[in-house]
């Protein structure tokens, strides 16, 4: 069973402050399209241009490391049809550290962090004070051979200072966020 966790992206919905939002429009209207067909044949072409880190989105080792395999590069069996399992974490929580993995069977699986913050979706609070996995979290991760990570909040990382610790070790050892 496959389940889609992603966010619908629309026309200026910014996803990640600072990041331009996506733009959505018309390459060609089907009255442009005429043109180039004959009488009776007509086509839209739409245009999406976005960054790649808008809505629901993958991180792949190269979104953190030059030498690092992109999106194109990662096996399709890293990324679809992987046993899940789903860690529920408390609103109230904001640092998601080790303890909350601890005595679980995560090898080889797609590790979901829900925390119930997609519901700040499209609002302004969604930005701050999120809930985010912390360095001790994600050493434990690599450890118990974690295939794919995951989280439903605004970034897996603390978004207060400059470092991405989570970012850096899961990246490093080819575990998709």
């Amino acid at each position: 069973m496959f389940i889609d966790l992603s966010h619908v992206i629309e026309e200026k919905l910014v996803t990640y402050r600072g990041l331009p939002a996506p733009v959505i429009c018309d390459y060609w209207t089907r009255e442009e399209s005429r043109q180039f067909y004959e009488e009776g044949t007509e086509f839209q072409i739409g245009k999406i241009e976005m960054v790649g880190n808008t809505g629901t989105y993958l991180d792949s080792p190269f979104h953190r490391y030059a030498d690092g395999k992109d999106l194109s590069e990662l096996a399709l069996d890293s990324l679809a049809n992987l046993e899940g399992v789903v860690i529920r974490v408390s609103e109230r929580v904001t640092a998601v550290d080790a303890a909350y993995f601890r005595n679980r069977d995560l090898a080889g699986k797609a590790v979901l962090v829900h925390t119930g913050w997609d519901r700040h979706w499209r609002t302004d609070a969604y930005f701050t004070n999120h809930p985010y996995l912390t360095q001790d979290a994600a050493e434990f991760l690599v450890a118990a051979r974690a295939r794919l990570v995951g989280i439903d909040s605004h970034n897996i990382d603390d978004t207060v200072g400059r470092s991405r610790p989570v970012h850096t070790i899961l990246l490093r050892h080819d575990i998709p966020i």
